[in-house]
């Protein structure tokens, strides 16, 4: 398992690290101390991968008749 620092992760890295965590828990590759590592790690790159994805919805503007306005977070939630 990869030991970089999750906080120098850039989204992409992080998730794939996530991906890769999940499907070797699911297999069943680990024993129960790696298990319990493997998801502690996982938990940190998901909350990570959310604080990216947070900021970058902070940082997505919407053009409107030449003026530049904050998004809206509600009009991009899901039903």
């Amino acid at each position: 398992m990869d030991q970089t620092p999750i906080a120098d992760m850039k989204f992409e890295t992080a998730l794939a690290e996530l991906e890769a965590i999940v499907a070797g828990m699911e297999e069943g590759q680990l024993d129960l101390d790696a298990s319990i590592a493997a998801y502690q790690r996982g938990m940190t790159l998901m909350a990570h991968c959310q604080q990216q994805l947070n900021q970058a919805e902070d940082q997505i503007r919407i053009i409107e008749n030449g003026s530049i306005r904050e998004v809206d977070r509600s009009s991009l939630e899901r039903p």
